[in-house]
């Protein structure tokens, strides 16, 4: 892998990636946006009235408040994933959608750019769907503040697009995912503090927490709802830069060598 790793050559070139991505996306927007809600909507009303209504304050706010942050990263990162693995494992390996684009003046480095912007984008919607619905429950504390959550989920979709990439890069095929989403994504919604805090975890999982990107999103996300400013924003910033950066470029480089195979 050493000799394909290097760092990516951009150019504007992926956008016609992206617009490829988004005019195919278009035909099936309305099943696609339902798809990605479904999940965390569901989790974040049922939870949050049902098991909400039994609780106090959790962290010092309402619990249906506290899962409604949590959930707009939640939902960022699923979305994010669920594109870069199934959807551009579908246009890479499946449907060979990429060897076609490479026959045009066009490199690796802007395919695979076009698919992190799209994925991007895909999560973008999906979080400014859950913060509409925080805007609609008034489960805010600050309106103008939560606009700032929009900038945070773009970079959260940045962060797990890349490393989804790098799954989408070495999968044999899509059963493969499953090793992702179980080691990976689940740990994660589970250590990071979508559901209870993560104060409430054993000190070494708490350390283990604070290393992952979803804690770092949430982190961001959850003082913005209620109106607040993050403690740490720049850490918490270049963290999910630095994991969505890292993975695309070893992505690229498992890339290259897969398909000069």
């Amino acid at each position: 892998m050493t000799k394909h790793l290097r760092l990516p050559r951009l150019s504007w070139r992926f956008i016609p990636v992206w617009q490829r991505n988004y005019l195919v996306w278009k035909k099936l927007a309305i099943p696609s946006i339902l798809g990605n809600l479904a999940d965390p909507m569901l989790y974040m009303l049922g939870l949050g009235y049902g098991l909400g209504s039994l609780l106090p304050d959790v962290a010092g706010m309402p619990y249906l408040t506290f899962l409604a942050a949590g959930t707009v990263a939640y939902s960022t990162m699923n979305a994010a994933t669920f594109e870069v693995l199934y959807s551009s494992f579908s246009r890479m390996h499946v449907q060979r959608t990429w060897d076609a684009i490479l026959n045009a003046p066009m490199t690796l480095d802007d395919v695979m750019l076009g698919e992190l912007t799209w994925a991007v984008s895909k999560s973008l919607l999906s979080g400014l769907a859950i913060l509409a619905v925080i805007w609609g429950l008034g489960l805010y504390g600050n309106f103008w503040m939560t606009l700032w959550i929009i900038p945070v989920v773009a970079l959260v979709g940045f962060c797990f697009g890349g490393m989804g990439l790098v799954m989408n890069a070495v999968s044999p095929s899509y059963d493969f995912f499953l090793y992702y989403f179980t080691l990976v994504i689940t740990p994660m919604v589970l250590l990071c503090g979508v559901f209870f805090p993560v104060s409430q975890l054993p000190p070494l999982l708490q350390s283990v927490s604070a290393w992952l990107p979803l804690t770092h999103a949430i982190d961001l996300a959850r003082p913005l709802v209620l109106g607040n400013t993050p403690d740490n924003v720049v850490l918490h910033g270049a963290a999910l830069c630095a994991y969505g950066f890292v993975g695309y470029v070893i992505a690229l480089a498992h890339t290259r060598r897969r398909l000069l195979k």
